[in-house]
């Protein structure tokens, strides 16, 4: 038994039908669909002209009208493949995904049995085989999209202050940290790790502690570090509460030249204090963690569109290790999930090919996405989605790409009561899987989120687990997540064109980015020429 439209959509089909202009556009759209109880599929167009009878006026006037359409296809005032989001079908989209549990619940089972998915862990390995499998159980096809990457693994690593007081520090090394004996050796001060901490320091064979909010790009500070002597690094927290902040300590997978700790925000200015007073503080530190190459692997479904022309969306799989990676990202993994499940229901097929894709590695490196946007290269691609830690939906973010504006301020406007908070936003930002596409050249989009800061704080923590997130939260962000993907699968002309090396580093230095890109060793393009002044 099919099921009947919304009666608002129906009543509003009937009242289209005393528009005869916009009419023949919504039927020329609608058409394509037939509804079933799975969701709206692509059909011929008689079929859906006879399922439509009951608006159209019954049985003689649903053949009427695909008589009607198939003179028009054959006078070709009709094209096949033309785009068009049809209202009704992101609607009923939004409804079944504002209603759907599943994807809190893929989610709850995810971090529960598998906790973090550090890349290359056992639990990463399984939390794939899973989701893999859970897609399936659903009707859609997933593949795993092998790669190697340099890897590292965590160990049962050590600091423990000596003077004034004997404690074991409560810390975590930073990825790529490497094997190396217990040394112990006095703290000294180096504030945010610029070239002019080190005035007057005698840092040789030194510990440093580096300040919490510095802005000193990871790999910079390292650099001054070994170029001044230092023997290791304790990072300073930025959020208090014993908190530690899991994060890589190189984009470049490149091993760390010295040991590189996170301590907590207590026990870090603690030794600052006893610093500025001119107490010594001896601290010992000891990493048996480890670099090694690793064989891992993304996750891609593919939604064939009656074109080659794809909308690429993605999120990463992996989290760090101390916690659940719930909120980061835990979140996006989830929301992917919904996606999918909510496409195969409602539009399996659109204008544009849809291409989900979970990243791994993405925490120490990009790794996935580095593997996986190049591999593209002779593919058209509209647009990349990224999901990272997208909250209750707040705005859309165009990133940068002044061209995908008006879109999504034609898809905010589409929303209806649900139109974003915040509307479009269009800021470019650095250090998530949406880069690597960037650096390829296709215009890539975000969503901005809320996430309670109670909650947001534990992110890269132990306390980064699943029971933070509301229950509401990926109903509520897949809804409106999946209504733009199929806004942007269907949405007339968009262009495939790739923008150009230098449009694309314009676009990075437009926002301020050049040299944090380049302190972790992401910035491929030439430097610019100095400047001359004028004669």
């Amino acid at each position: 038994m099919k099921p009947s439209l919304p009666r608002q959509t129906e009543c509003h089909l009937i009242g289209d039908i005393f528009r005869p202009a916009e009419t023949f556009q919504w039927v020329c759209n609608v058409l394509r669909y037939k509804r079933t109880g799975a969701g709206f599929l692509r059909a011929h167009p008689i079929c859906n002209a006879l399922y439509y009878k009951r608006v159209f006026g019954g049985v003689r006037g649903g053949m009427v009208l695909a008589g009607v359409l198939l003179a028009a296809c054959a006078c070709g005032l009709v094209t096949p493949l033309a785009g068009q989001p049809v209202q009704a079908v992101q609607d009923a989209i939004v409804a079944d995904a504002l209603a759907d549990k599943s994807g809190t619940e893929f989610l709850t089972r995810l971090c529960d049995d598998f906790g973090g998915r550090l890349t290359g862990s056992v639990n990463n390995r399984g939390a794939l085989a899973r989701t893999v499998a859970e897609l399936k159980a659903l009707g859609i096809t997933a593949r795993l999209e092998p790669f190697t990457m340099p890897g590292w693994v965590r160990d049962d690593d050590e600091a423990e202050m000596l003077v004034p007081v004997k404690r074991k520090l409560r810390m975590a090394s930073l990825s790529y940290t490497q094997p190396h004996v217990r040394f112990e050796a006095d703290v000294i001060d180096i504030h945010d790790g610029r070239e002019a901490d080190f005035a007057g320091l005698d840092a040789a064979g030194k510990i440093g502690l580096l300040a919490p909010n510095t802005t000193v790009p990871r790999g910079q500070y390292e650099t001054a570090a070994v170029r001044h002597g230092l023997r290791g690094l304790l990072f300073i927290d930025r959020v208090g509460g014993g908190q530690l902040l899991a994060r890589t300590g190189s984009f470049t997978g490149e091993p760390l030249r010295i040991p590189v700790f996170a301590i907590t925000q207590e026990e870090g200015t603690w030794m600052a204090r006893l610093l500025k007073r001119g107490e010594v503080v001896r601290v010992s530190m000891l990493t048996r963690s480890h670099c090694e190459e690793i064989e891992t692997a993304n996750i891609v479904v593919t939604f064939p569109g009656r074109t080659a022309d794809t909308i690429v969306v993605g999120a990463h799989f992996d989290s760090w290790d101390l916690g659940q990676g719930a909120t980061d990202n835990g979140l996006g993994t989830a929301q992917l999930f919904a996606l999918a499940k909510v496409l195969q229901a409602h539009a399996p097929q659109n204008l544009r090919t849809i291409e989900l894709v979970w990243f791994n590695g993405e925490e120490e490196g990009l790794w996935g996405s580095r593997f996986h946007a190049p591999a593209l290269k002779d593919r058209p691609v509209a647009a990349m989605l990224n999901l990272d830690m997208v909250g209750f939906p707040l705005s859309v973010n165009a990133l940068g790409y002044d061209e995908l504006v008006p879109v999504l301020q034609r898809f905010d406007a589409s929303l209806g009561d649900r139109k974003l908070k915040q509307g479009v936003s269009n800021i470019n930002w650095f250090g998530s899987d949406q880069t690597s596409f960037q650096l390829e050249g296709i215009p890539s989009l975000t969503l901005g989120g809320r996430i309670e800061p109670d909650v947001v704080r534990y992110y890269h923590d132990f306390a980064d687990t699943v029971e933070k997130v509301d229950p509401r939260m990926i109903p509520e962000s897949a809804a409106t997540i999946a209504a733009l993907v199929y806004r942007l699968a269907n949405e007339p002309g968009l262009s495939t064109a790739r923008h150009s090396a230098a449009e694309t580093a314009a676009l990075f230095r437009k926002y301020d980015l050049e040299n944090r890109m380049k302190g972790v060793g992401l910035w491929p393009f030439p430097d610019q020429p100095p400047a001359t002044k004028p004669p």
